[in-house]
C-alpha cells in the first residue's frame, strides 16, 4: 500500500505504511500533526466510539440540547461537543509531543467517514 492522504473541507487524514515512526497524519486546512500508528489507530477507534455515543444520545436529548462526550486511551484524549448530529472534535496527545487540535462541526462527519476508509484497523 502506498502513502494515502484524504482531504476535505476543514480536515485531512493520512497514512504512510513506509514511514519509520510517524505513519499517520491528522489535521485541518491550517494545521497537521504526524501520529504514530498506535496514535492513529486510537484516533480512528475513539472517534468512531464518540460518534456512536452521540448517535445513541440523540434519542435522549431535546432538540436544542448540546452535549459533550470524551474518550481517552493511553495515547490520546478526544472530546466531541455540540448536538448529536452536529459536533466539533478536540484532540490532545497524552504522550511526548503535547499537541492539541480541533475540528469544526462542519468537518467531523466527513473526517469520520474517511477514518473508516483509510486502512483496516
Amino acid at each position: 500500500m502506498e502513502r494515502l492522504v484524504k482531504t476535505g473541507f476543514g480536515w485531512r487524514i493520512g497514512w504512510n505504511p513506509h514511514a519509520p515512526e510517524f505513519k499517520g497524519l491528522v489535521g485541518t486546512d491550517d494545521w497537521a500533526i504526524e501520529l504514530t500508528e498506535g496514535e492513529l489507530n486510537d484516533f480512528c477507534r475513539l472517534l468512531a466510539q464518540l460518534a456512536d455515543t452521540m448517535k445513541q444520545l440523540a434519542t435522549e436529548l431535546m432538540e436544542e440540547e448540546k452535549i459533550a462526550c470524551e474518550a481517552e486511551s493511553d495515547l490520546l484524549w478526544m472530546e466531541v461537543e455540540g448536538y448529536p448530529h452536529d459536533y466539533s472534535l478536540r484532540l490532545i496527545l497524552n504522550t511526548g509531543r503535547c499537541v492539541e487540535g480541533k475540528w469544526d462541526a462542519s468537518a467531523v462527519q466527513d473526517l469520520l467517514q474517511a477514518t473508516g476508509m483509510l486502512k483496516v484497523f
